[in-house]
């Protein structure tokens, strides 16, 4: 399968589950990305070249989402909504988030109950227009690695698609430790890159064992960089568009443009 999809900079959003916490995560890198740009950079005008700060265009993109919301205006999905306020998108939701379905389900599952195909040329068409105006893109998936998106490609084969490198979120509790080292072996035997790991809603006070040492039994068994351990915050409300400083906080001194792929 040749869609052209372009080279770009920029990260796929993965996670060892659905519910994990990614639209999170997404949001709050684009938003870090977007609003700190420190270096200066000559930007040429219609006669002139100034060199002065400038502001980096971050682009976020949702593929495929299912569980969307009617509107009037047609299916709309909350994480695309999230992901556009948080790196404050100029593009329309349905370049953000081309791919739509209403039932909470596997893109797969989806097809097969409403009658309609995931369209990749389509996925690929947006995609293309974000790039072009865009510095760096942040591109989220759907449920796990593996989740199906139409009988003959997964999560997975939309990776491949995108050549991006990957990001894993991952949950702090109990059980993740197998769901994390699968997600990374069934990526690094598709030959991709993997850029790290994020460890998602950590409870600073926890008194769990398991939830204290899985970040060092992943890392260690896994031979894989932890990006940043981010804790639970309950001021974080994704419905009123908001995020807690102390998830901005475990993020914000990443150099992501510097990541080791």
């Amino acid at each position: 399968m040749n869609l052209n999809f372009p080279k770009h900079k920029g990260f796929f959003i993965t996670g060892t589950d659905t519910g994990i916490g990614k639209t999170l995560i997404a949001g709050a890198i684009a938003k870090i990305l977007s609003q700190t740009c420190p270096e200066q950079g000559r930007r040429k005008g219609k006669n002139t070249c100034q060199t002065k700060p400038w502001r980096r265009r971050v682009g976020v993109f949702k593929p495929i989402a299912t569980g969307c919301k009617k509107t009037k205006k047609g299916l709309v999905s909350d994480d695309a909504e999230f992901l556009a306020y948080c790196a404050d998108s100029k593009f329309c939701l349905d370049v953000i988030n081309p791919v739509k379905f209403n039932i909470p389900a596997a893109p797969f599952a989806c097809e097969k109950a409403e009658n309609i195909k995931v369209d990749l040329g389509k996925i690929a068409v947006a995609y293309k227009q974000i790039c072009k105006k865009s510095d760096f893109v942040i591109v989220e998936g759907i449920g796990g690695i593996k989740v199906p998106i139409t009988k003959n490609i997964d999560v997975l084969g939309l990776v491949k698609l995108f050549n991006l490198p990957v990001v894993i979120v991952a949950r702090s509790k109990l059980g993740t430790i197998n769901h994390t080292l699968l997600t990374i072996d069934a990526i690094r035997r598709a030959g991709l890159s993997l850029a790290g790991i994020i460890i998602n809603g950590y409870d600073e006070k926890t008194k769990d064992v398991a939830e204290k040492t899985n970040t060092a039994i992943i890392e260690k068994l896994g031979k894989v960089k932890i990006i940043a351990v981010v804790p639970f915050d309950n001021k974080t409300n994704m419905k009123k568009f908001i995020i807690g400083k102390k998830v901005l906080k475990a993020l914000r001194n990443i150099d992501w443009l510097k990541i080791k792929k």
